[in-house]
């Protein structure tokens, strides 16, 4: 019995690449954000990440098609709200379309506009240095300006198509 390593011969083979990049990246654990943006508008996004630390830059990505994208293009800052394993109702609310996202949800506006929500584990808003459409998706790029920690709570993240929480293991 013969078994290939070759990736042409694996049964993926068959799917279109984008049906392979979704398949993969559902094994791929991302951490559960809501962006917000002066409107108010916000979306749910499991696309933020770090970029630099020297200046300190964050980003994201949006589709262009999403109902927030146009919130997005006219926006100078954001704010990223890092949830934990209690924001799951938060998390779905944001990733709705077609409703108040904002409705029910405890939330302060800051002195430019930028809507905070209240009662999340952290949160940081950046300032926007970088917007680039690539493929369909528009990527946002923000230098830090200010975020704070409030409490130390298991992170919400997506996993093949569900929430589940992300936990320490037992170091070694």
């Amino acid at each position: 019995m013969t078994i290939s390593t070759d990736p042409v011969t694996q049964p993926a083979a068959a799917s279109t690449a984008a049906d392979i990049l979704r398949s993969t990246l559902r094994r791929h654990a991302a951490g559960v954000t809501v962006i917000t943006v002066p409107g108010p508008a916000g979306f749910t996004a499991t696309s933020f990440t770090s970029v630099s630390l020297r200046p300190p830059l964050v980003a994201f990505y949006l589709h262009l098609g999403a109902s927030t994208a146009g919130s997005v293009h006219r926006a100078d800052r954001f704010a990223v709200h890092l949830l934990g394993t209690g924001d799951t109702a938060l998390a779905r609310q944001f990733a709705r379309s077609g409703v108040d996202r904002f409705e029910g949800v405890r939330w302060t506006r800051n002195t430019d506009g930028l809507p905070l929500l209240e009662d999340v584990p952290a949160w940081l808003t950046a300032r926007i240095t970088l917007r680039q459409r690539i493929g369909d998706h528009l990527l946002v790029v923000g230098e830090v300006e200010s975020g704070a920690v409030a409490e130390d709570a298991p992170a919400l993240v997506h996993h093949d198509g569900a929430f589940a929480a992300a936990r320490r293991l037992p170091s070694q």
